[in-house]
């Protein structure tokens, strides 16, 4: 479980203070709507462009990154490279992925023998748990996934897990909610998937079964699936079982070739994620007609790889997830959708490239520092909670101390030496080898301690993490630049923007699951009784208060889902304001741009949120993301904040006004 920064201002780059005048609309009143206020003159010059379903700074920041890895990788696609170097492996990946003449001549070949393999389960039904386990090796993941992960109770070793998932519109509501917007695009569903089928060279009653029969799969399944909301709870996640109790759990399911197919043998015992939605994928699987089956696994293959094959087959599949779901417009262009695929496979050789060219070592240095005052603020908040006894306090503070820090890239690059890339084979053969040699890389893992020195990101995204099981943050090199880290900028602006951000992260080991784990990373409980009680009551203040928010008509956000990532927000938001009152105490800055210090502080916080988006994309969130939408990590998170009050003179009256008794205490 890693918690991360992103849900979606300003790219130009003005002066040391750090804001530009023409992203805010003075016209609203900041107490009216502050969201606005900020960043209404971006959002009136930015609108949504046909590409995305909703566009800001983190989107402005990845296209730039995009185009300079591009130009890196077009200098090695050019060359020739010794056979086998990452040179190599990088340029002709991008060389087989920009060759659509090829593509489209290839159509549906490059899966065809394995459509063929899959249809023999009508002969040998009982190779299923093979041919499960085989897919998912290769990255078409059905019924469940199984995963080799740290041990949530035993933290510094690695366990063999399952986890609910599988689902192709990926969240259960789409399958069991009745509201227009969800059943319009559950009958679009029913009619892509026949779409895909008869592009795939079957005939019109066979796609037309297909769709009936993933219809019912997915719907069994979703229906034993947890919610958004429950899996947030740790321990009922966390279910270590026997062999002997998993097999029980599931008796017609042949454990030992599905396992053995994945080259997990000798397994001893599973964590299962959730055992409900377990049993029920085991006994779909076991019980479905050995025809419908394979039309189901068929189906799972198609729309798997569906974006490695011909421009008909890729652009149905945008035209229902990309334009129906979120309301996406027009397809990328091949070169960034090129970029995003290497990303996914070899990322780490790219990352290598992007750091050794466009981060510089001084922006290291000054998050480390950054880090540390942010560090010793969190310390002297917890220190000085009224809420909070001494003995949890004393464990608060030694997980604070032993928070890991990942600062740009890592000390260490993933080896790409076993991965084949050759340009004799299709796009789809490249990247199964590419998902074969990422599971190998994972079963490696298996009975060997944890690395605490591996990332979850690559350098180049836009974006910060919280693991939990490691109790690290981290801050790769893609998001340590304007608008979120501006080294010629002064402290209003950093603190406000990349503070927060520190902070946020921070306060991830202290929000409604990371506060569940200890300072070796284990799922254990080192709350007295009363203050697990208080942090409740308190948290319970800012999910009810998400929950009145009406993100459309007649839509309101889910308070609990987004719970981790509001108190993230507004624990970065005090940890960082007072980091920065400290760190300018001696020296205090000048008013620029018109603005107080503490004001650019701030509007620097608001413009990294400036956003546009679909209607669509609004609804596809709320259903499925555990971030809170934009405007309301803005104007959601600031009516908490007694700072921002006295930083604007916001009184009572003012529309965000929030008696000081009905705001938000905890960090």
């Amino acid at each position: 479980m890693l918690c991360l920064l992103t849900a979606s201002c300003n790219n130009g780059k003005p002066s040391d203070a750090g804001i530009d005048l023409a992203n805010l609309d003075t016209s609203v009143a900041p107490g009216t709507d502050f969201y606005q206020f900020a960043c209404g003159g971006w959002i009136a010059s930015h609108p949504l462009p046909a590409e995305f379903s909703k566009y800001g700074s983190f989107t402005v920041l990845d296209e730039n990154n995009t185009q300079q890895i591009q130009g890196l990788i077009q200098e090695l696609a050019g060359e020739e490279h010794e056979p086998g170097s990452i040179a190599q492996k990088v340029g002709d990946l991008y060389q087989i992925a920009m060759d659509s003449v090829r593509l489209n001549q290839e159509g549906i070949e490059p899966i065809r023998a394995e459509l063929e393999h899959i249809a023999a389960l009508v002969e040998n039904p009982s190779s299923v748990y093979t041919l499960l386990g085989e897919l998912q090796k290769v990255g078409v993941v059905a019924y469940t996934s199984v995963r080799v992960d740290a041990d949530d109770m035993n933290s510094k070793e690695n366990a063999v897990q399952t986890y609910q998932a599988g689902l192709s519109m990926r969240e259960r509501e789409y399958y069991l909610e009745d509201d227009s917007a969800t059943v319009k695009i559950r009958e679009a569903f029913k009619a892509y998937i026949p779409k895909m089928f008869s592009l795939a060279g079957f005939d019109e009653a066979t796609a037309q079964q297909a769709a009936e029969v993933v219809m019912d799969v997915e719907t069994r399944l979703a229906t034993a699936y947890r919610s958004r909301v429950d899996l947030r709870d740790p321990y009922a996640n966390y279910n270590k079982m026997s062999m002997k109790e998993v097999k029980a759990l599931s008796p017609a399911f042949n454990w030992d070739a599905f396992l053995a197919a994945m080259d997990l043998n000798g397994v001893t015992e599973i964590i299962v994620g959730q055992p409900a939605s377990l049993k029920a994928a085991a006994d779909i699987v076991n019980t479905l007609p050995a025809q419908q089956q394979a039309l189901y696994l068929q189906w799972k293959l198609i729309d798997a790889a569906a974006g490695f094959l011909s421009d008909d087959l890729a652009a149905e599949r945008f035209d229902f997830y990309s334009r129906t779901m979120n309301g996406v417009q027009e397809m990328q262009p091949r070169w960034k959708r090129a970029i995003g695929t290497m990303d996914r496979a070899i990322g780490e050789a790219i990352g290598q490239m992007y750091v050794e060219k466009y981060f510089p070592a001084a922006s290291k240095e000054r998050m480390v520092a950054l880090v540390e005052n942010l560090r010793q603020t969190l310390g002297e908040r917890i220190q000085n909670l009224t809420w909070m006894s001494d003995t949890t306090k004393v464990k608060a503070l030694e997980k604070l101390s032993t928070f890991r820090v990942k600062i740009g890239y890592p000390d260490q690059w993933k080896d790409y030496s076993a991965l084949e890339i050759n340009k004799e084979d299709s796009f789809w053969e490249n990247m199964k080898r590419a998902s074969l040699w990422e599971h190998a890389r994972m079963v490696d893992k298996v009975g060997k301690p944890v690395d605490p020195e591996e990332w979850f990101m690559t350098p180049q995204t836009v974006n910060a993490y919280y693991n939990p099981t490691t109790n690290e943050i981290c801050f790769p090199a893609g998001i340590l630049q304007y608008p979120f880290f501006d080294m010629s900028a002064d402290d209003a602006f950093n603190y406000g923007a990349i503070g927060v951000v520190i902070g946020h992260e921070m306060t991830h080991g202290f929000d409604d699951e990371g506060r569940q784990y200890d300072k070796d990373g284990n799922l254990k409980d080192w709350w007295t009784a009363d203050d697990a009680a208080s942090f409740e009551q308190r948290a319970k203040v800012m999910s009810d208060f998400f929950d009145n928010i009406e993100v459309a008509p007649g839509v309101h956000a889910n308070g609990r889902q987004t719970l981790g990532e509001n108190i993230a927000d507004y624990g970065g938001l005090q940890v960082a304001y007072q980091a920065f009152k400290k760190a300018t105490a001696e020296a205090p800055l000048a008013d620029k741009e018109g603005f107080t210090p503490e004001q650019r502080f701030f509007l620097a916080y608001a413009g990294v949120w400036a956003n546009t988006i679909s209607p669509e994309a609004v609804l596809s969130a709320t259903k499925s993301d555990s971030h809170a939408l934009a405007q309301w990590r803005v104007n959601g998170a600031l009516p908490q904040i007694d700072a921002w009050y006295e930083a604007f003179g916001i009184e009572e009256g003012d529309p965000m006004y929030l008696a000081p008794e009905d705001r938000v205490s905890i960090w």
